[in-house]
């Protein structure tokens, strides 16, 4: 049994065969996510990964189902935090899955440096210096945009919990990109990776996903585009798995 508040509910998982607790009017994870959990390389057997801003623990719990490292997920906004506790224990995933309630840009004070071999984050995409666009809704308008956490914020920690030679995973959007990459070698992330996400083919992109290593060498990957529809408007096969997992 899980409790359920307000218009919660209780989605699949599909692809690793787990739940987690969703809210149309407080936060529900984007394919964004899923990409992001996908893209991201991991230890499989051992290592600590850390997740920030998780909104209701998404990508721990994805990410649980490709390694057996330790994941630890911090989110700013209570809520969320708590929808994610409730669903990793659910999940039964207690022993490998640890949230923590606190803020990007003081976490490091609380977890120390260089302690981790992998970061992973979807950040807010859109600053806030325009206010009429940003939602209404609190819970939605922070985990869009940038009023509790900034890039750069959300890099510059990144970069201080790595230890030397870990990897940073982020998801972002194209416009963002010269800001990524250069906020990436401003704090010793080199980027690596980086592949573009389209709607379909000849559409412009609207994802990217970058990776960087600490003080990595130079020398940055393109990777095949990643296309989410086919002209038929079904998901592609390598979405379709991503999403639902081998046939």
């Amino acid at each position: 049994m899980i409790d359920l508040i307000g218009d919660e509910r209780l989605d699949y998982l599909l692809a690793e065969n787990l739940r987690i607790i969703q809210s149309p009017s407080v936060f529900a994870f984007s394919l964004d996510a899923v990409l992001l959990a996908r893209f991201a390389y991991v230890p499989i057997q051992k290592g600590n990964i850390i997740d920030l801003c998780s909104g209701n623990g998404v990508i721990p719990l994805l990410l649980s189902g490709k390694t057996k490292a330790t994941i630890t997920g911090v989110e700013i906004q209570e809520r969320l935090y708590h929808m994610a506790e409730r669903s990793i224990k659910y999940n039964r995933l207690e022993d490998r899955i640890h949230m923590i309630h606190g803020d990007v840009k003081e976490i490091t004070q609380t977890l120390g440096h260089g302690k981790y071999d992998v970061v992973t984050c979807n950040p807010p995409y859109f600053t806030s210096s325009a206010p009429s666009i940003i939602n209404e809704n609190e819970y939605l308008a922070i985990a869009r945009h940038e009023i509790l956490c900034s890039l750069e914020d959300v890099i510059r920690t990144s970069s201080q919990l790595l230890r030397q030679g870990g990897k940073a995973a982020f998801v972002h959007r194209p416009e963002r990109l010269m800001d990524i990459l250069t906020l990436m070698r401003q704090y010793r992330l080199e980027p690596k990776r980086l592949r573009f996400v389209y709607p379909k083919a000849g559409k412009e992109a609207n994802t990217i996903l970058v990776e960087g290593i600490k003080n990595g060498n130079s020398g940055l990957k393109a990777l095949p585009p990643l296309f989410v529809y086919n002209y038929e408007n079904e998901y592609t096969s390598e979405v379709r798995e991503i999403l639902y997992g081998k046939k």
